[in-house]
């Protein structure tokens, strides 16, 4: 789900950059430094604006400052339950890996439907209905996070397409 949220970032600029065009530099810094991360906790998809940006304090012993730049920013956070539409991978005998823009999601054999099988001899390796659905590499699917992981820099998820209008998405 996508949030507006607003942060709080402390930039160190070198002396080469104070004059006129400063803020410009900050914003410029802020957006190279966090746009495209993850917290852990969500996304930072885009930077909207800066609305503050504090005096600059001079770092002992070295002429760098440190400024306080708050901003507003799109985030977004993946939730348990939440539906998404992905682009797979990967895919082994074990399941297929899928990626929601940052997010990487693996579904599990188990979460896939019983009439849907690996197929060993396909190239390139897919699981397939015999009919209609085959998931391969670059196929587009919907599938349900069953659960969301958080480490420092990154987030994984588990999901399924084992229930109603889950699975892949005609062209």
């Amino acid at each position: 789900m996508f949030f507006l949220h607003e942060e709080e970032r402390t930039i160190t600029l070198h002396p080469s950059f104070y004059g006129p065009n400063i803020h410009r530099y900050l914003t410029t810094k802020l957006l190279e430094d966090v746009e495209g991360t993850c917290t852990g906790e969500y996304y930072i998809i885009c930077v909207m604006d800066t609305f503050d940006i504090s005096e600059g304090r001079i770092v002992p012993g070295t002429g760098l400052a440190e400024f306080t730049v708050q901003y507003r920013a799109v985030v977004w956070r993946p939730f348990k339950g939440e539906t998404v539409d992905a682009i797979v991978d990967g895919v082994s005998k074990l399941g297929f890996f899928a990626n929601v823009g940052p997010l990487q999601i693996f579904v599990s054999q188990t979460m896939i439907p019983s009439d849907i099988k690996f197929d060993e001899n396909a190239t390139p390796a897919q699981y397939t209905d015999n009919g209609d659905q085959v998931i391969e590499k670059g196929t587009h699917v919907r599938i349900k996070m069953v659960g969301v992981r958080s480490d420092v820099g990154n987030m994984f998820a588990i999901g399924s397409i084992k229930e109603d209008f889950l699975g892949t998405l005609s062209s």
